[in-house]
């Protein structure tokens, strides 16, 4: 069981730790029935005490914590920037005193600005889209249907991207909280602005998990933030199952190459240590690049020359297309428009070109299908395919 050291949640001002106080345990497994003062009495002038309880079990997830205390309160603590929230339940006090840093949000939590994408589908299989007022994709951006279909209807208001919000939106319409993706740290005065408009926000790691299913995991997250943590641990087992069953089938030795061509005519692939090249290894393969780009820098993508690509690629068995951001291609014909020097590759002489369909990147909670896909397209088996399909 992996192990973590457990952040400080209530920071109270002015006051000292009493003898016998101590944080919840270092085990991020823990489910210690062992209760720990976190907050001092009403004798130090605080109204408020919690009492920790426990903390969410994870199996492949690195980069976030659940920690429940006494009365329904949950800490969530996003651990790459060490940032939390404090889910206060509906009937209870917002505890008093505590570290202006900490986000409090007081359920039930309505009205957030959704940046980040990729984890709509959590929040819609999750019954959750109701608690988002505000995207930051238009209606034409979404593949999730139900966001598009809420877009369409107007309960669901486009506020712009990442990098310029409609701060007159948000503010005119009670926004009460921003879930941003990743590229908010290019534009971090935007994050500035929000709070000093009283938006709270956090940043969305779950693109930064190493494991496809630690990826998947950050629907415990979301469970944990709306109060609907059974339903998160069903979604969550619905694709572990996928997960189970391809691990009992034996590997084969296959290699793929995972990639986009840009507008600029680079190849953009993945790190090895990025998620995609770890589904394509639990789905029985090899990525074709063992040990390409740095892991602590934490990117999934790196861009190369075409002549490094096919130095690195031209023999790789299967080649697939990513089609998130350009929405792919429909035959090889195309894609060698993109890229010409492709014709020489290996996969494309034997016909073993795919691509994925666009809506893979918003589609978080189909990890464990495409894996599966992924699989099929290894094993030569003829399946229906709603993540990938052949390019001829």
């Amino acid at each position: 069981m992996r192990r973590r050291k457990k952040t400080l949640i209530l920071l109270l001002v002015g006051v000292l730790w009493m003898c016998g106080c101590s944080s919840p345990s270092s085990d991020s497994g823990s489910t210690s029935d062992t209760k720990t003062e976190t907050g001092l009495g009403a004798e130090s002038g605080l109204e408020t005490a919690l009492i920790y309880e426990k903390s969410l079990e994870l199996q492949y997830a690195e980069n976030f914590t659940v920690d429940y205390y006494e009365g329904g309160y949950v800490l969530l603590t996003t651990l790459m920037d060490n940032a939390q929230i404090l889910i206060v339940p509906e009937d209870k006090e917002v505890p008093k005193n505590i570290d202006e840093k900490i986000v409090i949000l007081q359920r039930p939590v309505k009205g957030m600005y959704l940046v980040a994408s990729s984890v709509m589908d959590m929040f819609c299989e999750l019954n959750g889209l109701d608690t988002i007022s505000f995207s930051g994709q238009k209606e034409d951006g979404w593949s999730v249907k139900a966001a598009k279909e809420a877009m369409r209807k107007g309960k669901l208001l486009y506020a712009g991207k990442y990098n310029k919000p409609d701060y007159e939106l948000l503010v005119s319409n009670h926004c009460t909280f921003a879930i941003e993706n990743t590229m908010i740290t290019h534009s971090p005065e935007v994050l500035e602005n929000l709070g000093s408009f009283g938006i709270p926000s956090m940043i969305d790691y779950s693109s930064y998990e190493s494991h496809p299913l630690g990826r998947v995991e950050w629907v415990k997250f979301y469970g944990a933030l709306l109060g609907k943590d059974a339903e998160a641990e069903k979604i969550f087992a619905k694709q572990t199952a996928i997960f189970e069953k391809l691990s009992a089938d034996e590997r084969t030795d296959k290699t793929v190459a995972f990639f986009f061509i840009t507008s600029n005519g680079l190849v953009q692939v993945r790190q090895s240590s990025d998620y995609v090249p770890k589904m394509i290894e639990l789905a029985g393969g090899s990525y074709i690049f063992e040990n390409l780009g740095d892991p602590d820098t934490k990117r999934s993508t790196m861009n190369m020359q075409v002549e490094e690509f096919y130095a690195g690629a031209k023999d790789a068995d299967f080649l697939i297309y990513n089609s998130s951001i350009d929405g792919g291609v429909s035959n090889v014909e195309e894609l060698l428009d993109k890229c010409n020097l492709l014709a020489d590759f290996k996969a494309v002489k034997e016909g073993n070109v795919w691509c994925t369909t666009n809506d893979m990147y918003q589609q978080s909670l189909s990890i464990g299908s495409l894996m599966d896909e992924i699989h099929a397209m290894l094993q030569g088996e003829k399946s229906d395919m709603q993540h990938l399909y052949r390019l001829l």
